[in-house]
């Protein structure tokens, strides 16, 4: 019977150990889906990112101005005094002209506008990713910073149980009263610890709404328990794909190409333009009273010559300067993003590294703090170990829940050097 009622507590346990389980799970889900809808939420609503946004669109109405034809001219001229003809006096005179470019002018020009437009919307893109990782490392922050309130609450209440010991051992004469105004002081500065903490919440909360540009005193959905999800690519898998992805050397590409077409334009600009019209003139009555004649010039065939060849050379060379310069740029932004991969992935790797070491840490403490408390409440011994043993209580607590945050940052930021 005994065996029976035995295996059945097991069995509740196991129950009961599998819906804990389930719920933490649940709750970890939940907070995941909630980030996303934050992150969301920021890039539909951040006025920061939005400004990009709108200079990218101003970017794309470029591209029909610069390829429209040059606006006709159109002339008109009255005789104030008419010029005589053999068919009557000429009384006014109305023009007509259109400019045409060099042929394929305005198509390099219209190149020069969409890659200039690419590029802008290269940079909304790595706006929109930055954003993101500010609006999740900061989240990341919060709950580190929530956690670090509830562990000092914690420890607060284990420290007030031992200040209830050490007061029955003083009034009982066992020990001395300094143990217990040990404990006081060290209750005091945890609650004056807590309260920095709360202070920093309130501040934590306001950035991470304003990243959202929503109501400062919005509520914000915090896990219990922070996910541990790992990088999936390797180091060297993942700096090539940064190579290959980040935003801000994609939009460097489309400024070389931009001022490729730009070249493509000098040169044209340098080749002569052609200028064709119409004349229309009106010839009144002559002095034999005949009705005027209408006299027409068509067509009217001009060409503009550019004599000045060292305007458009400078043009030429300027852009070559500038496709150097931003060549530079580009083997400067690489250097700059491999050095930021490399720190990353070095926290990154700490990080996962610190959860091990402070996990198997946190639990020798929690077992040692046991040891000592039954010690001191049977032996009236090792009072002062157990003040050292829950500071490092608390130090590996607050330091697993830190490595915890921090590998998500990283992780974070290495999404964003992808342009995730």
């Amino acid at each position: 019977m005994k065996i029976i009622l035995y295996r059945e507590r097991i069995q509740q346990y196991s129950i009961y150990c599998l819906f804990v389980l389930f719920m933490l799970f649940a709750n970890v889900a939940m907070a995941q889906t909630e980030l996303n809808g934050y992150v969301e939420f920021a890039a539909k609503n951040n006025p920061s990112l939005q400004a990009k946004f709108n200079e990218y669109m101003a970017a794309l109405e470029v591209a029909p101005q610069v390829r429209a034809l040059p606006d006709p001219q159109i002339a008109f001229a009255y005789f104030v005094q008419p010029v005589e003809t053999r068919v009557g006096p000429q009384e006014f005179k109305i023009s007509a002209s259109q400019m045409f470019p060099w042929f394929g002018t305005l198509k390099a020009k219209e190149n020069v506008a969409i890659q200039a437009a690419k590029a802008k919307y290269e940079i909304f893109e790595e706006a929109k990713s930055k954003l993101a990782h500010e609006v999740r490392s900061t989240y990341f922050n919060l709950y580190f910073n929530d956690k670090a309130v509830s562990i000092t609450l914690e420890n607060i209440e284990i420290l007030t149980v031992i200040n209830k010991l050490s007061y029955i051992k003083v009034e009982a004469g066992l020990v001395s009263a300094v143990d217990e105004y040990r404990i006081v002081m060290e209750i005091n500065d945890l609650e004056n610890q807590l309260a920095l903490l709360k202070d920093k919440q309130t501040v934590l909360n306001v950035m991470f709404n304003n990243l959202l540009n929503a109501d400062t005193d919005s509520a914000i959905v915090l896990p219990d328990m922070i996910w541990e999800n790992d990088f999936t690519l390797s180091r060297t898998a993942a700096l090539d794909s940064i190579k290959l992805k980040n935003h801000k050397l994609i939009s460097i590409s489309f400024q070389q190409q931009a001022l490729s077409y730009r070249k493509e334009v000098a040169r044209k600009l340098g080749r002569p333009s052609f200028n064709i019209g119409v004349d229309y003139t009106m010839v009144g009555k002559g002095d034999s009273n005949m009705a005027g004649t209408d006299a027409f010039v068509f067509p009217k065939v001009g060409i503009t010559i550019p004599l000045y060849r060292s305007k458009y050379k400078a043009m030429i060379n300027e852009v070559v300067y500038l496709e150097t310069a931003k060549s530079l740029e580009n083997d400067n932004q690489v250097n700059v993003l491999e050095t930021l991969f490399e720190t990353v992935w070095k926290d990154y790797r700490d990080a996962n590294r610190r959860i091990d070491l402070y996990d198997i840490q946190l639990n020798l403490a929690r077992k040692s703090l046991k040891l000592l408390e039954t010690d001191y409440a049977t032996a009236n011994k090792n009072f002062e170990e157990i003040l050292r043993m829950e500071r490092r209580v608390l130090k590996y607590n607050l330091e697993l829940e830190k490595a915890k945050s921090d590998k998500q940052a990283n992780i974070s930021f290495i999404d964003y050097l992808l342009g995730s």
